[in-house]
């Protein structure tokens, strides 16, 4: 087949199956639930920044604490970090798109549509109010009808990213360049493999897990409500099997982002590449063997509590060895400090913090103190803060220029990292007081003199800062775009990976040539023995690349239909039933297409990939 007819403007993003794409989609949904989830934070801290305040109703904080959780988790964090594979991934290793294109496109619109059902309980009054975690009996009272949104737009946005997952194992071992051993690939590359095989074994459980839910409330099944012979803490296995490995689902992409920022700038290879990759893999198999630590308060009894309590120290051993080969690829190096830079420098002791007292948390008896605390939601905090979304705003800072062309202000970012990283330490640090000195979780309100006020009035104005922080974020993301400055390739000047060796913008195709690739760091290597470029291993000829379809996006808008229709069936009836009908229609006449339509893709001519590749010689010359 020749050249396809170009789509333009918002149906070329509609039916893109280029992964370049797909992770800019990825990438600026996440930030747009970034900014949902951090309003429903300062939400919350404004009723606690002081005794019996009354902003929200108790109802609205629990719909708050619940929908906050659910939206950073799932909908901000993890698709952010799958954006960034998107985005880098493939270049890393060579490659010209993913091993599975159509179903890159139909994670992304399942992801985003799952979200969107999820979010749509606020115009329908109903958020869900039993805890991002849902603990039956909470999550099955029947008139609680938000968690019917959670348990079908988490299953939706479920099924999106157990499809990236799948997809992203197979591109890693299939579709590397010629040479690129599995010990020489990026340790970006590493983490997002090992973060993809987490994905594929700890989401089946969480979807086992919301199947049952949502039989239970949809159709009247009892596998929770013990009184006819379900399982409450049933629940609490299923949630906990997923939801302890994705903690590692998303701090180890990252752990990837820091190991590509800190050798960079530090003009210097990154100490114990070895260690990092048996490290990584070595968190990625205990991570299955710490979910209980989430449970000692249930009465499991003294043998499991202390054989979940020594997998959970052990856990920080790999930790421990990532944190000192980056403290030593700094030693010595020749620093400078971007933006990228500082979020990877500030990270180190601010995850450090969480990690002390995740050991702390992991005594089986001190836990019986903490449980359900203030002090266990700063602990998640400083990880899942200090550790992946650090991790995100280095990783939007390092990457921009190569998704974007275009390079975020480093004046107003250090602006931006001073007030995050103030605002974050002042925000939860003081949580740590808050626990220890007994203040529960998940409270809306408290009463005076009882010694919290002070500390929650430090934890409220450090909120504040974050988000004024994230406005001059937007602001400077907007002000990036809208910019006519095009950034030259490699513009960090000591890019030591693949996608460093990419003309900007990227062309559709990646590389007119695959590499060849000569050992780790292949472009740094290449640079130190005077060449401009890396080797390649074949001549310029046709490349052949998938079509464009709409198809994934008529799948998802189906689903979400679907499940829209299923949620509201008990409200309105029939039209809910129509709507359920109507949206099933659609995904299975999509799919029955997909199965039906001949798609080849087509071909880009070697003439035309000659003349990009004179054309970007012309560029670079001058």
């Amino acid at each position: 087949m020749g050249m396809p007819q170009k789509k333009s403007g918002i149906m070329d993003w509609l039916t893109t199956v280029d992964h370049k794409k797909i992770g800019i989609l990825y990438i600026m949904s996440g930030l747009f639930f970034l900014l949902v989830g951090g309003v429903e934070a300062l939400m919350i801290r404004f009723q606690l920044i002081k005794p019996m305040n009354d902003f929200v109703s108790g109802e609205l904080f629990n719909q708050l604490i619940t929908m906050h959780g659910t939206t950073m988790i799932f909908l901000a964090a993890m698709p952010m970090l799958i954006g960034y594979m998107n985005a880098a991934v493939p270049l890393q290793i060579g490659a010209r798109d993913v091993a599975f294109p159509f179903l890159n496109a139909l994670g992304f619109w399942l992801f985003f549509f799952g979200g969107v059902l999820l979010n749509l309980s606020w115009f329908f009054g109903a958020a869900p109010n039993a805890g991002w975690t849902a603990y039956a009996p909470l999550s099955t009272v029947p008139e609680s009808l938000g968690v019917d949104f959670y348990a079908l737009g988490l299953q939706i946005s479920g099924f999106g990213t157990l499809m990236g997952g799948i997809n992203f194992l197979v591109t890693i071992l299939n579709m590397r360049a010629p040479g690129m051993k599995l010990m020489r690939m990026p340790l970006f590359t590493w983490t997002a493999f090992v973060a993809s095989a987490l994905i594929v074994f700890a989401f089946p459980p969480l979807t086992v897990g919301l199947f049952l839910l949502t039989f239970e409330r949809l159709f009247g099944a009892h596998f929770f409500d013990p009184a006819a012979g379900g399982n409450i803490v049933i629940w609490e296995h299923l949630f906990w099997i997923f939801g302890h490995p994705e903690v590692y689902i998303l701090i180890l992409p990252a752990f990837g982002i820091f190991s590509e920022i800190i050798p960079t700038f530090a003009r210097k290879r990154l100490f114990g590449y070895t260690t990092m990759v048996f490290a990584t893999m070595l968190i990625g198999f205990l991570g299955f063997m710490v979910w209980v630590h989430h449970m000692f308060t249930v009465g499991l009894g003294p043998v499991a509590n202390a054989i979940f309590a020594v997998a959970t120290m052990a856990i920080a051993v790999p930790t421990g060895v990532k944190i000192f080969n980056w403290l030593f690829t700094l030693w010595g190096g020749k620093l400078t400090f971007p933006v990228a830079m500082l979020y990877s420098v500030a990270f180190i002791p601010s995850f450090l913090v969480g990690g002390m007292t995740g050991v702390m948390l992991s005594v089986a008896p001190a836990d019986y103190q903490y449980h359900d605390s203030y002090f266990v939601v700063a602990h998640f905090h400083y990880v899942i803060v200090g550790g992946v979304v650090f991790g995100l705003f280095a990783g939007l800072y390092y990457w921009f220029p190569l998704m974007f062309g275009k390079q975020l202000n480093e004046f107003w970012g250090k602006i931006q990292f001073w007030l995050f990283f103030i605002g974050f330490h002042l925000t939860f640090f003081p949580q740590h007081i808050l626990g220890l000195t007994g203040m529960p979780r998940r409270v809306f309100t408290y009463l005076p003199n009882q010694g919290w006020e002070t500390m929650n009035l430090l934890s409220s104005i450090g909120a504040a800062f974050m988000g004024v922080s994230t406005i001059v974020l937007v602001i400077s993301i907007a002000a990036a775009l809208m910019s006519k400055e095009y950034v030259k390739r490699d513009v960090w000047g000591d890019g030591r990976t693949l996608e460093w060796t990419l003309p900007v913008p990227t062309p559709e195709y990646n590389f007119a040539q695959i590499p060849l690739v000569k050992g780790l760091d292949t472009y740094w290597l290449e640079k130190m023995a005077g060449n401009k470029t890396v080797s390649v291993s074949e001549e310029v000829g046709d490349i052949h690349m998938p079509n464009n379809t709409i198809l994934p996006f008529v799948m998802s808008v189906g689903l979400f239909l679907a499940g829209l229709g299923f949620i509201l069936r008990l409200d309105y009836g029939t039209v809910g039933l129509v709507v359920a009908l109507i949206g099933l229609a659609m995904t299975l006449i999509a799919m029955f297409f997909r199965s039906w339509i001949d798609d080849e893709g087509y071909y880009i001519p070697k003439s035309v990939v000659e003349e990009d590749l004179r054309l970007e010689a012309e560029k670079e010359a001058k």
